[in-house]
C-alpha cells in the first residue's frame, strides 16, 4: 500500500485484492454470486435474511413495534446472513438483493412473494402495507419521508466515511479523518437542532424516520459504534440523546436491537428469531438492565 502523500492515481484504476483492511475479504468491483446458495424459508409470512448491523435493526425494530400493535400479519422469521463470510453473495441472498447489502426481505403473504431490499425502501413497504408509523396527512408524511432519505443519505458518510477511516483502515489518513469527522458532527447537529423543536424527528409521532435514524445516530450518541465518543466530543448532543434514550427504553425496540446480532453479552445476542417465544424473560430482563 502506498503512503497517501506520495501516491498518485493511475491512468487506469485496477482491483487490488487483499488490500482495504478489515473487510477486503469481502470486497470486490463486480456483482453477482460467488456460489449457489439456497435462503433458508421458515413458517412466517416474512421471511428476513439480515444481520444485526444498523441496517439490519432498523427492520427487526420495525417487525417488532408492528406486532407490538397487533398487526398479526407481521410475523417473521429472521434468519442470520453472515456477510463476513461471504453470505450475502449466495445464489439465493443475490436473487432478493442484486445489491448483496442486508437486510432484504421476502413477503410471501400473497399469491407472488414480493422482494424488498435496502432497509429504507422495507420500513417504508411495511409501514404502506400496515398501515403504521407513516403519516396520512400530506404534509406529515411529507416531513417523514424527508428524514428518512436524509438517513439514506447521510449514514453512507458516518459509516463507510467517519467509520472506516477511523476505525478500520489499515491506515490513518488524516485527511479523511477530519473530512468525515466534521461531517458526522455537522449530521448530529443537524439532528440536535430538529431534535430541540420536535419530540421526534417527523413531529409528534414515532415513526420510521425515528425507526432508521435511531440504529446509526442514537448509538453514535451513546457511544455505542466506532469507540469515537470521546473524539466526536457526543455528549454535546444533548436533544439527540434525550431522543436515542427514548426509543431505546420501547420494548419493541430492546427486542429487535438482539435479533440477528452477533457480537457482545450472549445474554443480548438473538441469532434467529422464529417465534415470539424466542425472547425469553432472562433475555429480556437483562436487555432492560443495560438498556
Amino acid at each position: 500500500m502506498t503512503d497517501s502523500a506520495d501516491y498518485t492515481p493511475p491512468a487506469v484504476w485496477t482491483w487490488k485484492q487483499g488490500g482495504g483492511g478489515r473487510f477486503a475479504n469481502i470486497n470486490r468491483p463486480i456483482a453477482g454470486p460467488t456460489h449457489d446458495k439456497e435462503l433458508p424459508v421458515g413458517r412466517h409470512p416474512l421471511q428476513l435474511y439480515s444481520l444485526g448491523t444498523p441496517n439490519g435493526i432498523k427492520v427487526t425494530v420495525m417487525l417488532e413495534e408492528l406486532l407490538a400493535l397487533g398487526h398479526a400479519g407481521a410475523e417473521y422469521d429472521a434468519w442470520l446472513i453472515p456477510i463476513n463470510e461471504g453470505a450475502q453473495f449466495g445464489s439465493g441472498f443475490v436473487a432478493i438483493n442484486p445489491n448483496s447489502k442486508i437486510p432484504a426481505l421476502l413477503d410471501r403473504s400473497g399469491p407472488t412473494p414480493v422482494r424488498v431490499f435496502e432497509s429504507g425502501a422495507i420500513l417504508m413497504y411495511l409501514a404502506e402495507k400496515f398501515g403504521a408509523f407513516l403519516p396520512t396527512e400530506p404534509g406529515k408524511r411529507a416531513e417523514c419521508l424527508s428524514w428518512l432519505f436524509w438517513q439514506m443519505g447521510s449514514a453512507p458518510f458516518l459509516g463507510g466515511g467517519f467509520g472506516h477511516f477511523y476505525a478500520y483502515a489499515p491506515i490513518k489518513i488524516e485527511y479523511a479523518i477530519d473530512r468525515y469527522a466534521m461531517e458526522a458532527k455537522r449530521q448530529l447537529d443537524v439532528l440536535d437542532r430538529r431534535l430541540a423543536e420536535s419530540p421526534w424527528l417527523a413531529g409528534d409521532e414515532y415513526t420510521i424516520a425515528d425507526i432508521a435514524v435511531w440504529p446509526w445516530y442514537g448509538a453514535m450518541v451513546k457511544g455505542q459504534i466506532y469507540e469515537a465518543g470521546e473524539f466526536l466530543q457526543v455528549h454535546e448532543y444533548e436533544h439527540v440523546i434525550r431522543w436515542a434514550d427514548q426509543i431505546a427504553a420501547r420494548p419493541a425496540v430492546r427486542r429487535g436491537r438482539i435479533v440477528n446480532r452477533t457480537s457482545g453479552a450472549l445474554a443480548n445476542q438473538l441469532r434467529e428469531r422464529h417465534d415470539a417465544s424466542d425472547f425469553d424473560t432472562k433475555t429480556q430482563d437483562k436487555l432492560e438492565a443495560s438498556s
